[in-house]
């Protein structure tokens, strides 16, 4: 087993952290290697990529890949790899991400909200009718041979674990999600980085979907439905409609029922499906069933700047390949509790923060 640290940071202080921390776990006989490029081109995807490019990673079968805030368990490869090892035509094993600061604001128990659904009902369905679902960037394994026969990892949009999946899928190789097989990780905090964060996970799909749909027509390994499924219900329907939708039915539609007589919704499109549909929205995570009405107005307002991703990611628009890193705060809660013993000076909140 060989771990690498792929570090892309910018910051001095943090890699030369970074770097203490690798050597002293090799100190302790772990065969960990420590990786920086000269350049940042292609983000996450050219790390990846370089990555894999070394010359002892040539010995290795499988790759595990997990994001700088991920805390995978002591047994996570004992449970995972097995899938690899009996079923040949497995390409993927993807885990279940778990937040670990879910409880610190409104803001994270939305987005666990919505985290939780797609893993729990998308990914598991897709896993389990052997239907295409996507890679979720981190914490997963894949097998080598699958990520060289694909093509490798691609810097063509900011969604290059889907662009990856997309290729593997239409090579013919399987991916299995095991929603038993838990990581922990961390949501972010604040709306500007959330908001970061949704712009690229919306406009990169919409970019992608542009680059690729001409590819998925052509492709003669795979079935006619397999196509349509990927397509219409996988990219069209899931990443560029269901954002549209949501922006346009609740925030432009439904106010104009209001504003102006003539627009009416009967009572079956105007309350009784949406209703169903906002309730099994909660299924994933039950304890949050009673904040659905401000995940409703969490979505709406979100559902807008998803939208705008999109149309900039289809049409290719100034910020298509924008990366913002995300930014996570650390274990919040616990550092709220240690500041008490030792008070500090806070700095005031910006007003556009708040």
């Amino acid at each position: 087993m060989v771990i690498q640290v792929l570090d892309d940071s910018t910051d001095l202080i943090i890699k030369d952290m970074v770097e203490k921390e690798c050597i002293r776990w090799a100190s302790k006989g772990l065969n960990i290697r420590y990786q920086i490029r000269e350049t940042r081109g292609g983000y996450k995807a050219g790390a990846l990529k370089e990555g894999l490019k070394r010359d002892y990673v040539k010995e290795c079968e499988y790759v595990v890949i997990f994001d700088a805030d991920f805390r995978p368990e002591p047994d996570f490869l004992r449970r995972s790899i097995p899938f690899l090892m009996h079923n040949p035509d497995v390409a993927l094993v993807q885990g279940r991400w778990r937040f670990v600061n879910a409880n610190e604001c409104l803001l994270t128990r939305m987005q666990e909200m919505s985290l939780d659904y797609h893993f729990k009902v998308e990914q598991e369905v897709g896993s389990s009718t052997h239907a295409f679902f996507g890679f979720n960037g981190t914490g997963g394994v894949w097998r080598i041979a699958a990520i060289n026969e694909a093509g490798g990892w691609k810097d063509r949009t900011t969604v290059e674990d889907m662009d990856l999946a997309v290729r593997a899928g239409l090579k013919g190789w399987k991916f299995v999600y095991l929603g038993d097989l838990q990581v922990k990780s961390e949501l972010p905090s604040t709306f500007k980085a959330f908001r970061f964060q949704q712009h690229r996970w919306s406009c990169g799909p919409g970019n992608l979907f542009r680059k690729m749909v001409m590819e998925i027509v052509k492709n003669k390994k795979v079935s006619l439905r397999k196509k349509f499924y990927v397509i219409y219900s996988f990219f069209f329907v899931r990443k560029i409609i269901a954002h549209m939708f949501t922006f346009f039915f609740y925030c432009v539609v439904l106010p104009l029922t209001i504003l102006v007589p003539e627009v009416d919704v009967p009572k079956w499109g105007a309350i009784y499906i949406p209703c169903i549909i906002t309730t099994l929205n909660s299924v994933g995570t039950p304890r949050s069933f009673h904040l659905l009405f401000y995940w409703i107005l969490f979505e709406n307002v979100m559902s807008f700047h998803r939208t705008k991703a999109t149309f900039i990611g289809l049409f290719e628009a100034k910020r298509a390949n924008e990366w913002v890193v995300t930014e996570k705060l650390g274990d919040a809660l616990k550092n709220k509790s240690n500041a008490k013993a030792t008070p500090k000076k806070l700095p005031l909140f910006k007003l556009g923060d708040r």
